[in-house]
């Protein structure tokens, strides 16, 4: 799958809802960016945590996706998020995720997004679930 063909398919879903870019998409590295917009902010116009969140999933998920054969799905079983900077409204942020481990049942992936500046804004440790066709 080519960056291109991954923000067709996420055009209309909420990744695609919310500006999300895929530039990278390798088996082992998958990058993507993201203008942070005011749609996207809490008050005082900084990045929602959650939006953080919902950003480093879609990657991280994506990395699973590259790794799963055919007929297989995933689905986030578990997420851990450390906060320690704010992305502010009008920058734009990415998400690089690398996988920590790559099993036959789980897959677990750390994504970090940094600020333009390349400053860590957030860490987040997320676990895949391989999810065998029906």
């Amino acid at each position: 799958m080519t960056p291109n063909e991954a923000n067709a398919r996420i055009s209309g879903f909420f990744a695609g809802a919310m500006g999300l870019r895929f530039t990278t998409l390798e088996p082992k590295r998958v990058v993507a960016e993201l203008t942070v917009t005011r749609d996207l902010c809490t008050i005082p116009n900084v990045m929602h945590g959650g939006a953080i969140m919902a950003f480093a999933d879609t990657v991280g998920a994506y990395g699973a996706v590259l790794n799963l054969a055919d007929g297989q799905g995933t689905t986030t079983l578990e997420s851990k998020t450390n906060f320690f900077a704010a992305g502010r409204e009008g920058e734009t942020v990415t998400a690089e995720a690398t996988p920590l481990h790559i099993g036959r049942r789980t897959h677990v992936w750390e994504t970090a997004i940094r600020g333009a500046d390349g400053r860590l804004i957030a860490k987040v440790t997320q676990t895949q679930y391989v999810l065998e066709g029906r």
